[in-house]
């Protein structure tokens, strides 16, 4: 792929992978690219299937709007504002269920393919459409997800998830982890660093120039000096010092119970949950069909919705697009601030020089 580097004359480009063929993605990508005001302004690669899509647009009697191209001949100049990269050389049962392997190696070449894009400047962000991590593991995937390969492919030691809401932006310390295995894997590290990758996020990609991040406690009322736990006396107060002696302007450790009230009030620019629950049940709470999940940490802008593969829904048309909507519509938002940021920063050693 010819690296295709963008200015303030070109429109933003975004890719979307499909995800898994047999889940619910080319009916949500459909939906949410029908909307002209999502669309507006900007173009589209669709890394996936042109007849999974033909089929998820006649499910939801909308008549096809993109144009088509070989996976292998994608660019920024398009012909059509939407076109699908088209994977011809697969096929999948429209009426399939669950996960296998065929799906997995789909859509395994779907996000690698878009990395790629990412990388050689083609375009400027990616959407992924769920995927199933079981059909990964059937097609020897050398990943488990998304974050995973995208960390991997781009050489990214650092990275963390979070979590997008309306006003309410939760970056996660831990993800996955067993609640009672939890404090054999909470360090003074682990804290600090979704403390500074989302210093960084919300600097380049929302023009947030000083942001304030409160750091949520991992105990009730913060331990209460100690009563009910040591963790933010001994790890959590630590990592906040470090912060703060690198500039990041956050505080903490805050109770759980009346942090995630204020900062959805607009008291604070982005938050630090402790473990997944402690982050994820305010933010679906707050915004369940739209929530949007981005990478930080990456060189690559990377949203997703906040749900899964859906399979028990998946061929019915009636999948609801609203997260898709809003993970385009934050990865648009994302590009666009962080390509003013770079001018901003190129115009200024202009003149410097």
């Amino acid at each position: 792929m010819a690296d295709n580097r963008n200015n303030s004359e070109e429109s933003i480009v975004i890719g979307i992978t499909m995800g898994e063929p047999l889940g619910i993605g080319p009916e949500i990508i459909v939906k949410a690219l029908y909307d002209p005001f999502v669309r507006r302004g900007v173009k589209f690669i669709i890394f996936g299937m042109d007849e999974s899509l033909e089929y998820a647009a006649d499910l939801a009697e909308i008549e096809p709007y993109w144009g088509r191209c070989q996976h292998e001949k994608i660019s920024r100049d398009l012909p059509h504002n939407i076109i699908v990269a088209d994977y011809d050389d697969y096929s999948m049962p429209v009426w399939g269920k669950g996960p296998n392997k065929a799906g997995g190696e789909a859509s395994l070449r779907f996000f690698g393919d878009a990395i790629e894009a990412a990388k050689a400047g083609i375009i400027d962000a990616i959407v992924t459409a769920p995927i199933s991590k079981t059909s990964w593991k059937l097609a020897e995937s050398e990943w488990p997800g998304h974050t995973e390969m995208l960390a991997a492919l781009c050489k990214s030691p650092r990275k963390a998830m979070m979590f997008a809401a309306g006003p309410l932006k939760v970056a996660l310390a831990t993800i996955h982890e067993s609640l009672f295995e939890l404090r054999n894997k909470f360090t003074i590290g682990c804290v600090y660093e979704p403390i500074d990758l989302m210093n960084d996020a919300l600097q380049e990609f929302f023009g947030i120039k000083k942001p304030h991040i409160a750091v949520a406690a991992l105990n009730p009322h913060a331990g209460e000096d100690g009563q009910f736990g040591d963790e933010e006396q001994r790890i959590i107060s630590p990592a906040i010092l470090i912060a703060q002696e690198m500039g990041i302007n956050c505080s903490g450790p805050y109770p759980a119970d009346t942090l995630f009230v204020k900062a959805a009030k607009g008291q604070f620019d982005g938050v630090v949950a402790m473990y997944h629950d402690q982050g994820m049940i305010p933010v679906k709470l707050l915004a369940f069909k739209d929530a949007v999940n981005v990478t930080i940490g990456l060189p690559i802008i990377r949203t997703s919705p906040a749900h899964g593969t859906a399979f028990d829904i998946a061929g019915k048309g009636v999948a609801d697009e609203s997260s898709m909507k809003a993970a385009i519509k934050l990865a648009i938002e994302m590009a666009r601030t962080r390509r003013q940021n770079l001018e901003y920063k190129i115009q200024n050693t202009e003149v410097k020089k």
